[in-house]
């Protein structure tokens, strides 16, 4: 991980950017109750008490512990109950039990936050280290990735709820369609792109990731991308057409997936009086056609590409076409499984476990979301989940 363009500036700029971040997360606890804080219905995602107080386990864990002399701890116990996923940190909460923890409370987790917010900040106000300043930024991406986290683990708990809930009422993300001159451009719907060598990776300064990282060439054949988005209204042709009932369009698993699931539709998607709703972060919604889909899974994306005839882009192609067009509104499922780039190398410590450890059994996505907090992305970013994951803001764009 990099911050070289940080390193560069002075305290103030490096403290700006951490009391941004951190009031950012508060924001979006305000529209929060209570009882809010603790639901965790399925493995897979976290409550919101969790997620604010591992962020701020790093900065306390990472940076404080090892960079502040007599540093103590605002309690000894939050290192097991907040560690994620550290082995070399040691012993901690299994995943699916954070919504057990009735205790500490949201209280004394706001009071944390606040006890290592005032740490760091006097910890910022002094001349630090480049290895400093790198983890302090690392820390900042790390509690960006938990923002986005919050809302799509916030959603599928809010979802569970007969009542569909509404977080805030002008917050259905979902329905945040492409500008109007790229989707009414008399352009090709398909951007062709010719055969050759081309660069993958990041390049130049600025934070990334260590997934981004090691730059190589790769060979591609000429190929097409679709200028927008796959729509609901194309994806709801597809279910019409018997999509989930055809088992020519799909992956193996994927089949087994949807049988195992009774999975018939996207996530949060149901049907009233013949009419197609969605469950939004605005309450339940009628479903805009126009939106580009969401919440489908890697198995459904390769469904839908090959129903239409065509297929999900390589991560290296996309990354090729990405100046071609939009992008930000939905994470776009790749044909790429997760795997190292060339040269990549682990960074030592419990940094080294952030990437390198996951690179098995996940499919690669590209872009950026409704959910991203702001500049958190970039062309090189990597995200990546397992084939049949879907409450992250995820959609689908083709390639020929």
């Amino acid at each position: 991980m990099q911050a070289t363009h940080l390193q560069k500036q002075n305290p103030g700029e490096l403290l700006a950017f951490y009391n941004t971040v951190r009031a950012y997360t508060e924001e979006l606890c305000a529209p929060l109750e209570t009882e809010d804080y603790i639901p965790q219905p399925t493995v897979d995602v976290s409550p919101p008490k969790w997620n604010i107080a591992h962020t701020t386990w790093f900065f306390e864990e990472m940076i404080l512990k090892k960079f502040v002399e007599n540093y103590r701890v605002f309690d000894a116990n939050f290192g097991f109950l907040f560690n994620s996923y550290y082995n070399s940190i040691g012993e901690r909460t299994t995943r699916d039990h954070r919504g057990d923890l009735s205790r500490p409370t949201v209280k004394q987790v706001f009071a944390y936050r606040a006890y290592v917010d005032e740490k760091m900040r006097d910890f910022l106000a002094a001349d630090l280290s480049a290895e400093a300043r790198e983890l302090v930024v690392l820390g900042l991406n790390h509690e960006q990735q938990h923002q986005e986290l919050f809302l799509t683990d916030l959603k599928y708990t809010l979802s569970c709820n007969p009542l569909f809930p509404v977080y805030k009422k002008d917050f259905a993300l979902v329905e945040k369609s492409e500008k109007t001159e790229n989707s009414e451009s008399a352009s090709p719907d398909f951007i062709e792109i010719n055969e050759g060598i081309y660069e993958i990776g990041f390049a130049g300064e600025g934070f990334h990731f260590d997934n981004e990282l090691g730059r190589h060439k790769v060979f591609l054949h000429d190929f097409s991308i679709s200028r927008n988005l796959v729509t609901n209204r194309e994806y709801l042709e597809f279910i019409e057409d018997g999509g989930y009932q055809n088992f020519r369009f799909w992956h193996a698993e994927g089949w087994d997936w949807i049988n195992q699931n009774a999975v018939d539709a996207p996530l949060y998607w149901t049907k009233k009086d013949g009419v197609n709703f969605n469950y939004t972060l605005a309450g339940l919604r009628e479903v805009k056609l126009d939106a580009p889909v969401c919440h489908v899974s890697f198995y459904e994306a390769a469904a839908f590409a090959e129903w239409k005839g065509a297929r999900l882009p390589t991560e290296f192609e996309w990354e090729t076409a990405n100046e071609k067009f939009d992008w930000g509104l939905r994470w776009e499922w790749t044909n790429s499984a997760y795997l190292p780039y060339p040269n990549f190398t682990k960074p030592p410590g419990a940094v080294g476990e952030y990437n390198g450890k996951f690179m098995i059994n996940q499919m690669v996505l590209r872009g950026a979301s409704v959910a991203t907090p702001t500049n958190h992305s970039r062309p090189t970013y990597r995200n990546f989940f397992h084939p049949q994951l879907r409450w992250q803001f995820n959609g689908i764009r083709l390639a020929k």
